[in-house]
């Protein structure tokens, strides 16, 4: 044990919650303290597995008393894994997951622990969707305060956009109900300043129609690697001009080596684009088998399935442990020269499974101004990020290398800051640059709900000087 945690009176944390504790002597402590990224090897004081809004307050007040850090774990996800980190409490809300859809007016009430497969099991089998991302293990809470991208956010927005109504632990221990009547302030910061602000128990949010009884048309097509520059000056130009029932994501990847893909084409470098139809089918079937004739495609993978099913298409190539490193950037266009970029270091991935992703940003997302919410990325173009993965921890340099050379490369085509939920510790110029004009916004926020910064395991916001406290 470290000098902090025995100074600390750990022990009587225990008596205060609901919730159970972990600390490093017991059993559970190495699986309770484990994420995501298998990267990360961080070491908590204590793990305060939490059970509602008292049990979060009392641990936040216990972190202060004792002057710990105080990290907040949800799904785990986190680029960085920052949901854990040495010396400090964990306010760990993986009990929190109850999930509860109104048929009256459609929104969904989402506890701070949830996952999105959670959500997608309540609200699929109903015909509806939040926006979200593209992996259905990712947190609900983190995944929301970072912004929200994924495949609906062409036709409904980011998750941001569709959030209603937070409840909130702050920095005091109190709790707080934040929407756009109540604390509105607090409420545009939660809309991407992560979690600089409060710890977030329940979300409520707008879900909207998908496919025809929650069943889109999507699935990938694949392109040879050598294909990959034609590929993605195509797809530069048709994907704006798309009806926004319809969202693809490109990527340079290796095929993986397992069904459904044809054992002829494992382990190959490919150029992907992944589709989802979420409108009428006769009309997204019309759509999709036109998508379908460009190029010479290895492979087409489009047919009808949930949309729950596209979302959890990809847990299980990515299971929790493996190594990750992340880089990303915005892009206003892929330009010439970022496309031979990508086909240099995109055909050439060092591993089985790392990858590099363009995520479109246009649509609804661009009907909403750039200080409407703390997400500032509102111009259109492509949220990219390159990932080095691999299950072994002897290629960690192997997959940072690629990751940083190949981002590097990318730089004179970036149009600056990145989406904070791909950052991993990159500095204060990079979260600066993330949140570009609504960044002193934001401090002035954390000035008046966090004036001590006690929520600083994140991609922080420093607290603006000289701002009154509420």
């Amino acid at each position: 044990m470290t000098a902090t945690q025995t100074a600390v009176p750990l022990h009587t944390l225990a008596p205060l919650l609901r919730g159970t504790v972990v600390l490093p002597a017991d059993a559970e402590y190495d699986a309770a303290r484990a994420v995501h990224n298998g990267m990360i090897d961080r070491h908590p004081a204590v793990i305060a597995r939490c059970v509602d809004e008292v049990d979060v307050g009392r641990a936040v007040l216990f972190a202060r008393e004792h002057a710990l850090p105080v990290a907040v774990r949800g799904g785990g996800h986190n680029a960085g894994g920052l949901g854990v980190w040495d010396d400090a409490l964990v306010v760990d809300l993986s009990g929190l997951r109850g999930v509860h859809l109104d048929r009256t007016d459609g929104t969904v009430l989402v506890q701070g622990g949830a996952t999105w497969g959670d959500v997608d099991h309540v609200t699929v089998p109903a015909g509806r969707a939040v926006p979200s991302g593209l992996v259905s293990t990712t947190g609900v809470g983190g995944l929301t305060l970072g912004g929200g991208i994924g495949y609906l956010s062409r036709r409904y927005g980011l998750t941001v956009d569709n959030l209603l109504q937070a409840q909130v632990v702050l920095a005091d221990g109190s709790l707080v109900t934040t929407s756009e009547e109540e604390h509105p302030d607090l409420f545009w910061a939660l809309r991407g300043g992560g979690g600089n602000f409060g710890v977030v128990t329940s979300f409520r949010f707008r879900s909207h129609p998908v496919g025809e009884d929650g069943v889109i048309l999507g699935g990938p097509v694949l392109y040879d690697s050598a294909d990959a520059g034609a590929v993605m000056r195509w797809y530069r130009e048709v994907l704006p001009a798309l009806p926004e029932e319809i969202s693809g994501w490109l990527g340079m990847l290796r095929v993986p080596p397992g069904p459904p893909f044809p054992e002829g084409l494992w382990d190959r470098p490919v150029c992907g684009i992944v589709w989802c139809w979420t409108g009428a089918h006769d009309r997204g079937q019309e759509v999709l088998d036109e998508l379908a004739t460009f190029g010479e495609p290895l492979l087409v993978g489009l047919h009808e399935m949930p949309f729950s099913q596209l979302q959890s298409a990809f847990d299980g190539l990515y299971p929790p442990g493996y190594q990750w490193y992340w880089k990303a950037d915005f892009y206003d266009r892929i330009t010439d020269e970022a496309v031979e970029t990508h086909r240099q270091h995109g055909s050439r991935p060092p591993t089985a499974l790392s990858t590099m992703h363009l995520y479109p940003v246009d649509g609804a997302v661009t009907r909403v101004a750039e200080d409407a919410t703390a997400f500032p990325h509102r111009s259109g173009g492509w949220a990219g990020v390159i990932v080095g993965i691999d299950p072994d921890p002897a290629n960690r340099e192997l997959i940072t290398r690629w990751s940083r050379d190949y981002w590097e490369a990318l730089r004179p085509s970036a149009a600056g800051g990145a989406y904070v939920n791909f950052l991993m510790e990159e500095g204060d110029d990079r979260v600066r640059a993330a949140y570009r004009s609504n960044y002193d916004r934001l401090a002035r926020v954390k000035a008046r709900y966090d004036p001590e910064n006690v929520f600083r395991v994140n991609q922080n916001i420093p607290p603006a000087t000289g701002e009154t406290s509420r």
